[in-house]
């Protein structure tokens, strides 16, 4: 593979939240070799000339679902179908500029290998494979009305019914045998279950710590789907690392997540798009209802957060709604956020939730080249990472182009 220097170009440093001119920066191979002010001996690499466009790192979403299930009252999917039509979404993904991406449930390990066999085309991937959830739980699909067990699960699901102490250690065990990179546990009810209210505090204080242990003695960690303040707080205090949502999140709780640096996750797009789509997507009017209870939430959460100095990551859930409206999250969060933080989530943060620092989300010597060339400046105008694309003429993901329309020849096989 050639090595290419990039010139001309207005560097976005996420940390400092600034454009700075006069860098060049060197590729070599999948990693960044050098970024210096001034000039760098490109030593027989390719010279790209980016006529004063922005570099900025690839972007990071923390929150997606690549497999996610039929909703509620739709008939269920056969497993083939959904990993084909997740191919699809991965590669739209990557061409939208997210060069990683974090599956919040659904996705198993293959989903990972393929990309990484580049079988399939898509971000760098982070999976949860299935989610664990009680029995009546946000993973519990089942109706009221319905008896039994909740026995029909399948591998293409997104989550699995796990009860007691023994069992959750065993599904634990089980999705990391099957290549889990995170766990992902149901701490609260949620909007697309039927049996379950947005306020219910799911799974026991023993089950939540088996869970944490065995996470945490195969090296990783656990991300909690909860949304109340109550839920949130008894989540970080039983060792969970990111909460997903956290619409409700209140000052005591904020203050809990920041004492013991956990992450938040919000994902506020889903909600309006969801409550926009819902009887298209399959929601019912119970569900549309449990939807507006969240999104009236909205922005709050982002600003309690901040004021705690809870980090922040970019998340966009769209289980069921189209995946079009993912960069949108930008746009929302710009309601009472900078861009620079809202970048800094998307890219720095990013690579702390995935504990990938100094190799994901900046544009540093030893990081992978995942890059985005970007006309115009995301630190003044958040519309340029939104339209698909159409304003990134380069994407580099692993040092290789996703997407070149620049008309340069970088000298690398796609």
């Amino acid at each position: 593979m050639a090595n290419v220097l990039f010139t001309n170009l207005a560097f976005l440093d996420v940390a400092a939240g600034v454009l700075r001119s006069g860098m060049q920066v060197l590729v070599r191979d999948n990693k960044i070799a050098a970024v210096e002010a001034g000039r760098i001996d490109p030593g027989g690499a390719s010279v790209v000339d980016l006529g004063g466009r922005t570099l900025m790192p690839g972007l990071i979403d923390c929150h997606v679902h690549i497999a996610p299930g039929a909703v509620l009252n739709q008939p269920k999917l056969h497993g083939s179908f959904v990993a084909a039509r997740g191919v699809k979404w991965l590669s739209e993904m990557l061409r939208r500029g997210f060069t990683t991406a974090r599956d919040a449930g659904g996705a198993d390990a293959g989903y990972r290998k393929a990309v990484e066999a580049a079988i399939a085309i898509g971000p760098r991937l982070f999976v949860a494979g299935r989610a664990i959830s009680q029995t009546g739980g946000h993973g519990d699909k089942r109706w009221s009305s319905e008896y039994g067990c909740a026995c029909g699960e399948s591998n293409a699901s997104l989550a699995r019914v796990a009860d007691g102490v023994p069992e959750v250690r065993k599904a634990v065990r089980d999705e990391l045998r099957m290549g889990a990179d995170h766990i992902k546990v149901m701490a609260g009810g949620g909007v697309s279950s039927p049996s379950d209210s947005i306020s219910h505090l799911q799974y026991s204080d023993e089950e939540l710590l088996a869970i944490v242990d065995e996470a945490a003695r195969q090296n990783t960690y656990c991300m909690a789907h909860v949304y109340t303040a109550r839920g949130i707080k008894r989540s970080v205090e039983l060792g969970i690392r990111t909460i997903e949502h956290g619409n409700f999140l209140d000052d005591d709780s904020a203050k809990a997540m920041a004492q013991r640096d956990a992450f938040l996750v919000p994902t506020l797009v889903t909600y309006r798009v969801d409550g926009a789509n819902g009887k298209a997507i399959g929601f019912t009017e119970e569900t549309l209802v449990k939807n507006t209870e969240v999104l009236s939430a909205g922005t709050r959460s982002l600003e309690i957060a901040m004021k705690a100095g809870v980090k922040i990551a970019y998340g966009t859930d769209l289980a069921y709604s189209p995946k079009i409206h993912q960069p949108e999250e930008f746009l929302v969060r710009a309601e009472v956020q900078k861009p620079a933080d809202i970048l800094r989530s998307a890219t720095l943060i990013g690579a702390e939730v995935l504990r990938m620092v100094g190799k994901l989300g900046i544009v540093a010597p030893g990081a992978y080249a995942d890059l985005l060339v970007v006309e115009g400046d995301p630190l003044t105008d958040l519309k340029v990472l939104q339209n698909e694309g159409a304003h990134m003429p380069l994407i580099l993901k692993d040092g290789k182009p996703a997407k070149n329309t620049l008309g340069a020849d970088l000298g690398l096989a796609p």
